[in-house]
């Protein structure tokens, strides 16, 4: 059956000004994490650097997402966004330096990698907030009713921008070189800010010296692991994109295997989120009706068998369609688990389980980079990407085995 819910839900300006923001802001990220990627691999040749960017972010994230959780329920959270929003601006300037004055200043590669990395572990301190406030602003903008959809449109959102801005990001280092394509991802984050300017404020509805920062702490975890369902798909995406994350070596695919530029890198970039955007367009019309956990475990199990494959391919297309393959069935898990966590969270421990999840997210994702960069170093490139989707199909195996509230999910 087709839902029309989702254009009534695009029709709260508060909701469209929060998409918008989050739109260029996440454009600007995936600019960034291509450049970046790129640049490192351009100083080094080491596929092992490209992990070292994901361990920088993710080593200061991790450690200090739980008492961002802990912020952000007790903080007016309008607030919280933009001082997060102009940390990376200046942050993300500060890559200027070596990009416009490398030549003055006698940078060495390995300097300027570790200059990169400095920056980026600033960063990741900066995300640990960032990322958890727009998803716990959502539930106060849209009505309850609307939630699911909402969290449909924002992924979709998120994925649109995430696929514009790895191709846009490949195109703008071809064309314009590395120092111009940093000005373009910081102009994009301060587009982003104007929009975030005109959300309405939301404040705590807690008092804070009457809320210990320790129990906060504890009682957004804790509520994790209570709730077996938002547990087993947190697992769930934690384990299998930590060893999926083939799309961390697609540099080195993009300079060694395939043989294309930096045009081809940002196409390949772009791959698995095009069909994750295909696939969530698709969601937002024809909704899941039911048997969701199953469609989750089924979907993480296909995004590891696209992932042995991609490992496998020497031709420029068929990794491309294995990458989009991949994204398609990355964006099926992506909306259920989405909808899982913010179905059985109550609003008023939003921020911290948002920030405990986090903690999933980031350690999937950076860590998921590391794992990669290093399992290449060890086991070559090909074998590294085969071995990370042979694990996450066994990951899915294994949670569904042992899992049954999350097996039986429906909603």
């Amino acid at each position: 059956m087709i839902s029309l819910t989702p254009l009534k839900t695009l029709q709260n300006i508060e909701f469209r000004n929060l998409l918008t923001g989050r739109f260029f802001i996440v454009i600007a990220f995936r600019m960034l994490a291509t450049l970046l990627g790129w640049w490192v691999y351009q100083l080094t040749k080491d596929p092992f650097s490209i992990g070292l960017i994901g361990l920088s972010e993710v080593i200061p994230a991790v450690s200090c997402a739980l008492y961002a959780g802990h912020v952000i329920d007790m903080n007016e959270k309008k607030r919280l966004l933009l001082i997060c929003n102009y940390a990376y601006v200046i942050l993300i300037g500060l890559l200027l330096i070596p990009a416009f004055y490398n030549v003055e200043l006698h940078f060495t590669g390995h300097e300027i990698t570790y200059f990169i990395y400095g920056v980026i572990f600033l960063t990741g301190i900066a995300r640990a907030f960032l990322g958890p406030i727009a998803p716990a602003m959502l539930p106060k903008i849209v009505k309850k009713e609307n939630l699911s959809n909402a969290i449909t449109l924002n992924q979709a959102v998120f994925l649109i921008s995430s696929v514009s801005g790895h191709a846009l990001g490949g195109f703008l280092i071809e064309g314009f070189g590395i120092k111009w394509t940093l000005v373009a991802v910081i102009a994009l984050i301060i587009i982003a800010s104007l929009f975030f300017w005109q959300l309405n404020k939301q404040h705590s509805e807690y008092k804070k010296e009457s809320v210990n920062v320790l129990e906060s702490m504890r009682e957004g975890v804790s509520y994790i692991f209570k709730t077996k369902e938002i547990l087993g798909a947190l697992c769930l995406d934690m384990f299998a994109v930590l060893f999926g994350g083939a799309v961390a070596m697609i540099p080195v695919y993009a300079t060694d295997i395939l043989k294309t530029g930096a045009d081809g890198l940002g196409l390949l970039n772009a791959a698995s989120d095009i069909g994750s955007m295909c696939i969530i367009t698709i969601l937002s019309i024809i909704p899941l009706r039911k048997n969701q956990g199953k469609i989750l475990l089924v979907a993480v199990a296909g995004f590891g068998i696209c992932i042995i494959g991609f490992g496998l391919s020497h031709l420029y297309w068929l990794s491309f369609m294995f990458l989009v393959l991949s994204g398609m069935l990355d964006g099926i898990s992506v909306v259920i688990r989405g909808t899982i966590v913010q179905l059985k969270t109550p609003d008023h421990i939003r921020g911290r389980v948002l920030s405990a999840n986090s903690i999933f997210i980031m350690s999937s994702n950076e860590m998921g980079q590391f794992e990669s960069g290093l399992a290449a170093k060890l086991l070559g490139v090909v074998r590294s990407v085969v071995f990370g989707g042979t694990m996450t199909v066994l990951i899915a195996l294994i949670v569904g085995s042992t899992n049954p509230k999350l097996r039986k999910m429906q909603y």
